[in-house]
Parts: C-alpha cells; structure tokens; sequence
C-alpha cells in the first residue's frame, strides 16, 4: 500500500512543495511543530532512512541542505534544525525544522493549525531563497 507521501508525490493528495527532482521532493508539514517546518522525502518508497543505499542516502541530505539554506533566509530563526524519527510514515523522511529554542522541535506537543492560504505563503517565502 502507497504512503501518504508516496501519494503527495504523484499528486493524489495536495500539499505545499517546496522543490522537486528526479528523486526528492520537499514540502511543507501539513501538521507542523512551527512555521516554516518542512519534510524532505525520496521518491523511492523506502521504510528506514538506514535502508537506503548510501549514494541515495548521500543525495538526500544534498538535497536536504540547500532547503535548509533557504529556509534558514526565509524564516526568522537561529538555526535550522534537523530531524528523522520515521515512526508515523514508513517512508523516509528528513524534518527539518526552523528552531529559536529547544521546544521547537518537540513532536509530543499540539501541532500548529495554519490556514492555506498562511501554508502558501511561507512556501512561496522559501521557494524565493532557494
């Protein structure tokens, strides 16, 4: 059975993309822990990021890093922070998350309820830097 990103990658289910290749896509956490949170994802459906082969391991934090950068210029934060718990989608997947305190990337806390419209906006935001 197809995951949910596997289903946001071939378009079934909308989201906020950030950037796309051939073999990664990054979008925006549609329950997000802050502004800004965003998931990076292979598009090889693979369950546990230490099952991927190492070049494509290697590929996704490249790909990782250059949405970091632009986040990082597009939200007002201290760093970027980064994150694979891989509990709730098994799909690999890299959070990385804008923090100004440790709290920040907490995943037990209430999650944010943005409006689509505010979603939209801070995607365009970031796309912008990258």
């Amino acid at each position: 059975m197809a995951s949910i990103f596997t289903k946001i990658i071939k378009g079934e289910i909308p989201s906020f993309k950030i950037a796309e290749n051939e073999d990664f896509i990054a979008f925006l956490d549609a329950f997000p822990v802050v502004k800004g949170h965003v998931l990076v994802v292979p598009k090889k459906e693979v369950d546990k990021i230490f099952d991927l082969d190492k070049s494509t391991y290697n590929q996704l934090m490249e790909f990782a890093y250059d949405i970091a950068q632009g986040i990082e210029k597009a939200i007002p934060c201290l760093r970027v922070g980064m994150a694979v718990v891989g509990l709730e989608v098994p799909h690999v997947h890299v959070h990385l998350i804008p923090l100004n305190k440790m709290s920040d990337i907490s995943f037990t806390g209430p999650k944010l309820e943005l409006e689509q419209e505010e979603m939209k906006e801070i995607a365009e935001r970031i796309k912008a830097y990258l």
